[in-house]
């Protein structure tokens, strides 16, 4: 599971030109579920969104959480983040999990971060969509659930 989280000032998602949901101060997560994720993956990410310290405290040190602002969540799931682009020049997505088991593992990454209280919109599951936002800072994180997908560190020659 991986998930790109941008700080925002605000941030929406519009299907077909109707807005389907807005926050105000937050996140914006781009979510994208692997083959292989499960129940683990979800709880570790969602603990992990509630509990990042990135906002600001009163002396602008990153070190309040979304639960201590109270900010607002907008949760986007985005399958091509499951993406490999390491062979050729076309994006393969092997590694992105059936669209099926990817929804219900996205609605239950949505109802783990709303059991840690907060409060989460969404965009619409396998709809094309217009997400726009405000990025505060700017600030964006990569969130990784499996260790096997990060990156050994290389040696420089």
């Amino acid at each position: 599971m991986k998930i790109v989280l941008q700080r925002v000032k605000q941030a929406k998602v519009d299907v077909e030109g109707t807005t389907k949901a807005q926050i105000q101060k937050g996140v914006c997560l781009l979510v994208g579920i692997e083959k292989g994720d499960e129940e683990g993956n979800v709880l570790y990410l969602a603990r992990k969104v509630s509990e990042l310290r990135i906002f600001p405290d009163e002396e602008n040190k990153m070190n309040l959480s979304l639960l201590d602002i109270g900010g607002e969540v907008l949760a986007v799931s985005q399958f091509t983040l499951a993406a490999s682009v390491r062979k050729g020049r076309r994006p393969s997505f092997d590694g992105a999990e059936e669209p099926g088991r990817a929804e219900l593992l996205f609605g239950r990454f949505v109802e783990r971060l709303q059991q840690f209280g907060l409060k989460v919109k969404t965009g619409v599951f396998g709809a094309m969509m217009d997400v726009s936002l405000t990025n505060d800072g700017p600030v964006t994180f990569i969130l990784e659930s499996k260790k096997e997908n990060r990156p050994e560190p290389r040696k420089i020659l």
